[in-house]
């Protein structure tokens, strides 16, 4: 029997639940995590404060409201035990499907790409609640199963399957970021419910050796971007123009910033997109090396604590559900501030709690909000031969 499984049955686990009481739980939550996050939406709202020119609006007072019903959100989350979560994992997984489907048939369109539906009150981008459910439904996959089975490449067909589907469906949109994003994290899920490095190995040597065919299936906007990377002089007014005011307004910021509100790559409008994708930026500009450290250490501590609430647990869901959304945020904010910085090309990844956006913003609560589930719940204990029960 793998890592992560126990003898312990329905009744045992049941009966250590019915003894966390709602103060037990509370007493039980990683608070250290929900200072973290309060302190990074905090952040952001000041940032979108001085992106809107010392005003709360058209910014600032959306997502100050979007975090605080986000919060309430996690809360509730958190205190959903994971063996609730651990049953719907599936459900989850196939309503974000349908939401993926929905959006090549209703979806709207914006900055070239149809990736949003429109609910009246916010625009959803099914492809970011996609990244939570495809954790969810590989670490349930992969908690009935064990090493053993896991050694044969026929138990890989289907969590493959549950990854490249939704995947096909967001580069079809298209958002070649969002797709890297997920088929990582799924990567990161696969090594830690124990696949052999080989077949890793199989997987990277045939993605390289398909790099120039899937060239040919790239965007006109996508190839323009990557050869921009290469060679950021190539086209400084066309496409190389947003990494270029990201550098001049990095290196403006210098030791400690020219101080809160005053960038004047952003609020002069030479900074495009500072609300959102290169939003790093210009705190680096008005705070300098150091608040960009500061920021950077902020995530690094999240990202850790929700990194050990996976290994403390007690299940095998528990600890693949909250490595797998440690993985996820890690992704976001490496991806953003390495696009910024001209370390990767550019592909529209928000940096989480602090870029303007309210399914960004969902989806990060969300995602807290399970791992301080596990982290509430780590001493479950549940068999494979309970899950099996009840499949």
């Amino acid at each position: 029997m793998s890592a992560g499984f126990d003898s312990a049955g329905v009744g045992g686990t049941l009966a250590n639940e019915q003894k966390l009481s709602l103060g037990d739980k509370l007493l039980r939550l990683n608070w250290l995590v929900a200072l973290l996050i309060c302190v990074l939406g905090a952040i952001g709202c000041a940032m979108l404060y001085s992106a809107g020119d010392g005003g709360w609006d058209p910014w600032a007072r959306r997502q100050l409201v979007r975090f605080a019903a986000g919060f309430v959100v996690m809360l509730v989350i958190a205190l959903i035990s994971i063996r609730v979560w651990m049953r719907l994992a599936y459900v989850i997984y196939f309503a974000s499907f349908a939401l993926l489907v929905a959006v090549e048939v209703m979806g709207q369109v914006g900055m070239g790409a149809q990736r949003w539906i429109n609910l009246g009150f916010m625009q959803l981008q099914p492809s970011e609640l996609m990244k939570v459910a495809t954790v969810l439904a590989l670490a349930r996959y992969f908690h009935g199963t064990s090493l053993e089975e896991i050694g044969r490449l026929t138990r890989l067909i289907l969590p493959l399957a549950l990854v490249l589907a939704p995947t096909a469906l967001v580069l079809q949109q298209p958002d070649l970021g969002t797709a890297l994003m997920l088929m990582m994290v799924a990567g990161a899920i696969f090594f830690v419910a124990g696949v052999r490095l080989w077949k890793f190995a199989i997987v990277i040597a045939g993605g390289l050796a398909a790099i120039p065919v899937a060239w040919q299936f790239l965007h006109g906007y996508q190839r323009e971007r990557i050869l921009t990377f290469l060679d950021p002089s190539r086209d400084p007014l066309g496409a190389g123009y947003h990494i270029t005011q990201s550098t001049i307004a990095l290196g403006s910021g210098g030791l400690f910033g020219r101080g809160f509100g005053q960038g004047t790559q952003s609020h002069l409008n030479f900074l495009p997109e500072r609300q959102t994708d290169f939003i790093f930026t210009m705190l680096a500009e008005e705070f300098g090396l150091i608040g960009g450290l500061t920021l950077i250490g902020l995530f690094g501590l999240l990202i850790a604590a929700g990194s050990i609430i996976g290994l403390r647990s007690y299940s095998q869901f528990g600890r693949l559900l909250a490595i797998g959304l440690a993985t996820n945020l890690f992704l976001y904010v490496f991806i953003n501030i390495a696009m910024v910085t001209g370390r990767i090309p550019v592909v529209g990844v928000p940096l989480p709690l602090i870029s303007y956006g309210g399914t960004a913003m969902l989806t990060v609560m969300v995602s807290v909000g399970l791992i301080l589930s596990v982290s509430i719940h780590r001493d479950q204990r549940i068999s494979r031969h309970t899950l099996d029960g009840e499949m």
